[in-house]
């Protein structure tokens, strides 16, 4: 937490305060050099282009404490509404009964926009509309278009889960609450990263923290979110607990495995905000701590 306290983000300093610490927030967020970068970036053609565009942008604002109304989040916000409800009046697939849409898409943009104080905007209420429509039986969703395919995709539930429980948060809509609570009994019922017929790891890169996660899915990630619905004390997170604290160096921080995003100036994947591609990462550290905090460890 000194290291935390230390830190050139003042987002980052004030959610040590008052989340870690219980004090006041009393930072101006916007004075950040990585809130500036978000703001300020040029708006690309498409606001889900990978990592610059403003669907990416908002969550990465909003996840840095952002305020509600602020005008060129705001802006943001208003291209990636657009872009959702165009998208839904194409109609999305069922196949063998299964809604066949990613979640993370409209899970992240919904927890934003909730954030930016844009809940009440009837396109934000259809994104909450639709991913309660399509949530799979199990609590989860899936894009994939495969008849085989007839369990959900952990990389679509956990933005999902998270964009539900702000609309919650934001409306008071019970049934999004409960179903955010769905998606993250899907998660503990493999006790976030195990297989239900033998116990076995799911995917060894899940065990790797990552910053920002995007749309993937990883222990941290999960947690973050299941700390968030308030299910993180459920004895079924103590296995991703466990090997959260065992992820953590000796001198008390964490560090990200290999990160999904590049700087700018290559030819994919580029972000306009470096987070830290390696050694300890604030982000991932902070977001540890809240985790074990709430867990009550």
């Amino acid at each position: 937490m000194k290291w935390l306290l230390e830190s050139e983000e003042p987002a980052v300093r004030g959610m040590v305060r008052r989340d870690l610490l219980g004090e006041e927030f009393g930072e101006d967020v916007l004075e950040g050099a990585n809130v500036r970068a978000l703001l300020e970036a040029p708006a690309t053609k498409h606001p889900y282009s990978k990592w610059t565009g403003a669907h990416w942008r908002i969550v990465s604002m909003v996840e840095l404490e952002v305020p509600a109304g602020e005008p060129r989040a705001v802006r943001a916000a208003e291209q990636v509404l657009d872009t959702m409800t165009r998208s839904r009046e194409y109609g999305v697939p069922v196949v063998n009964g299964l809604a066949r849409r990613c979640g993370s898409i409209e899970g992240n943009a919904l927890a934003a926009c909730s954030l930016l104080g844009l809940a009440e905007d009837p396109r934000t209420q259809g994104m909450a509309e639709g991913l309660l429509e399509w949530q799979w039986p199990d609590g989860g969703w899936n894009c994939d278009k495969r008849p085989e395919a007839h369990r959900s995709s952990f990389h679509e539930t956990h933005a999902a889960a998270w964009g539900l429980h702000e609309y919650w948060r934001a409306t008071g809509d019970t049934a999004a609450r409960d179903a955010a609570v769905r998606a993250g009994e899907l998660f503990l019922e493999h006790r976030v990263f195990r297989r239900l017929s033998d116990g076995a790891v799911i995917d060894k890169r899940w065990l790797l923290p990552k910053y920002p996660p995007y749309w993937h899915y990883d222990i941290l990630q999960a947690l973050l979110v299941l700390s968030r619905i308030g299910l993180a004390k459920d004895p079924r997170a103590a296995d991703a607990l466990d090997e959260l604290e065992r992820r953590r160096l000796p001198d008390g921080r964490w560090k990200v495995g290999s990160p999904w995003w590049r700087p700018m100036g290559g030819n994919s994947s580029q972000e306009v905000v470096d987070w830290g591609r390696s050694g300890p990462n604030e982000m991932a550290t902070l977001n540890a701590l809240r985790i074990l905090k709430a867990a009550g460890r």
